[in-house]
């Protein structure tokens, strides 16, 4: 079977985020066809959206998969509703139990309204670039360059490291 590399942006910022967090990489784990190559740290970030609620716990994995595009961002939909997330129209950039966005698949450029990729944005954001660059600063963003060179540029959204449980680092605010 043939596998091609993806990168999955994970967000929450309801219930508990660090704990959706570790649940949805256990269960992109074990998707079919499917091998979790590489997780970052988790990290705590200002929300994009709206200001009047909770910051954001943010991670990058990247995966190893034989699941076409669509099918990897259809099993992470499904992840997120699995727990508990609703997409609605009328609250983008919202609250929310968890976000899966497929960031990466392979070398794919998507224009589709189904599958836009690289996800837009990715780009220019410090919480998904800066533990991108943790897991894989040397992969190319189609059209946009290197992962490692396009920290500059990003948008500061207050990011700072966390600390998993059981981990010996501690908690240190990132320059931007």
């Amino acid at each position: 079977m043939t596998t091609r590399p993806a990168f999955i942006g994970l967000g929450a910022n309801l219930g508990d985020p660090a704990g959706q967090i570790e649940r949805a990489l256990d269960a992109i784990a074990g998707l079919p066809s499917t091998t979790l190559v590489k997780r970052s740290g988790l990290y705590l970030s200002r929300p994009m959206g709206p200001a009047d609620q909770p910051d954001y716990v943010n991670a990058v994995a990247q995966v190893d998969t034989g699941l076409p595009a669509a099918e990897l961002l259809t099993a992470l939909l499904a992840i997120e509703r699995g727990q508990g997330r609703q997409r609605r129209a009328d609250q983008r950039n919202g609250p929310r139990t968890l976000d899966l966005d497929l960031l990466l698949y392979a070398d794919l450029v998507s224009d589709d309204p189904a599958l836009t990729l690289p996800h837009p944005g990715v780009h220019q954001r410090d919480f998904v670039l800066v533990p991108l660059a943790e897991i894989a600063p040397q992969v190319l963003i189609p059209g946009r360059g290197q992962v490692g060179h396009l920290l500059a540029g990003c948008i500061d959204h207050g990011l700072r490291r966390l600390v998993r449980p059981g981990s010996a680092a501690t908690p240190a605010a990132l320059a931007g």
